[in-house]
């Protein structure tokens, strides 16, 4: 099915990957090309382990968003643990000239954050590495996001909203750090509106510039959907429709964001009995939600099967990943599907990798199965993952 399909030349892609005391590797180097990446093993070999060492070739957490120490590789026969540290190191292609980044916890760490360098030179914190690289990704925990909690749609989308705007994890960071010391306040019992207006203040600001982020991020996407449907036709990968709703990203709607920021700030303040009578604050960023449809069956992705909530969730990624590709001078994100064949029948699989072939992106895929990835033969590299080794499976 997918063997007519050209092949787009990825701008971004990964060439060699190093892993020194990661998870279960002592160490581990892949030598990779500019095509969709296979690692294939059984449960427990460190197949996840490596996409999540390529994760953290990007701005944040990773896609286990784990603690940077319980990174470290633990030795079953070591008398005593030995202190954390790890590294991981990638040539990556990402522009004219490739660039070596590394990054890693160094063993003295207290593991609260990570260095990373740049062809050797330390850089500040790892948000530069959104200058280089654009990524997303999906695994097993995701399944469950069109009928989880509000909290994993989010993330979900600023995952998404990161490849935009790189400054959105720092926002966010800040909210959650002002909305916490307001917390305490209200805890505490505080009545004085000087101890409540600069933290208001930078909830306004940071809230309203988050949900600006966040709307934009769902009407550019939503706009792409639609014209993927009319292109392309029925799909493997059934369309959707999206929404947020939340009292900030519905003003927005037709507001102009300052305007949207001090309306904010004057309903914190007046929201300050309430929210001391909940103990925490109950307007903002923090309580929007995605909404998600099927579009063919105008049903809501939370009441779909399993199967076709996988699809959709698929659907949503390529979509994305279709944005970033058609921005100028742009390129497709690097896509990790973590045990991606789950749920998805031999004709989606098929679609899949065709979709992946075409917009040019370098997907790293696990699976348990060698024959679920077939249809890439000869279009992408394999690896063999076992107990903490990595061989290249040779056509």
């Amino acid at each position: 099915m997918g063997e007519c399909v050209p092949m787009a030349e990825p701008k971004t892609w990964i060439e060699q990957l190093s892993l020194t005391s990661f998870r279960n590797y002592t160490h581990a180097k892949l030598e990779a090309e500019a095509s969709p990446v296979v690692l294939v093993g059984h449960n427990g070999a460190g197949k996840t382990n490596i996409l999540e060492a390529v994760s953290l070739i990007s701005p944040g957490r990773g896609l286990r968003r784990a603690a940077f120490a319980d990174m470290s590789r633990v030795a079953s026969s070591a008398p005593a643990p030995a202190p954390p540290g790890w590294a991981i190191s990638a040539r990556l292609h990402a522009g004219d000239d490739p660039v070596i980044i590394g990054t890693g916890l160094a063993p003295a760490a207290s593991g609260a954050s990570r260095l990373v360098r740049i062809d050797g030179e330390p850089q500040r914190s790892a948000a530069v590495l959104a200058d280089y690289v654009e990524m997303t990704w999906l695994t097993p925990a995701l399944d469950g996001v069109f009928t989880g909690g509000t909290s994993d749609r989010r993330r979900f989308l600023d995952r998404l909203v990161l490849c935009f705007d790189a400054e959105h994890g720092t926002r966010a960071n800040r909210f959650e750090r002002a909305m916490r010391q307001r917390n305490k306040l209200l805890d505490a019992g505080a009545r004085s509106p000087a101890e409540f207006g600069g933290l208001e203040e930078q909830l306004a600001e940071t809230g309203v510039a988050i949900s600006a982020a966040r709307v934009a991020l769902v009407q550019q996407l939503s706009a792409t959907i639609l014209r993927r449907r009319d292109e392309v036709g029925p799909s493997a990968f059934p369309w959707a429709e999206i929404a947020l709703t939340g009292s900030l990203e519905e003003a927005l709607v037709g507001t102009p964001a300052s305007d949207v920021e001090d309306d904010y700030r004057e309903r914190l303040a007046r929201a300050r009995p309430r929210d001391q009578a909940a103990r925490r604050t109950l307007e903002g960023p923090h309580r929007a939600d995605l909404e998600v449809q099927h579009g063919p069956k105008a049903m809501p992705a939370k009441l779909c099967s399993t199967g076709e909530q996988k699809a959709l969730l698929v659907g949503l990624v390529l979509a994305h990943a279709d944005l970033l590709a058609r921005r100028a001078a742009g390129g497709a994100p690097i896509l990790l599907l973590d045990e991606i064949a789950a749920h998805l029948d031999a004709d989606r699989r098929a679609a899949l990798f065709d979709e992946i072939l075409s917009l040019g992106s370098q997907a790293w895929m696990t699976g348990t199965d060698h024959a679920q990835f077939s249809a890439l033969q000869g279009r992408a590299t394999f690896f063999e993952v076992t107990d903490g080794a990595v061989a290249r499976i040779e056509d």
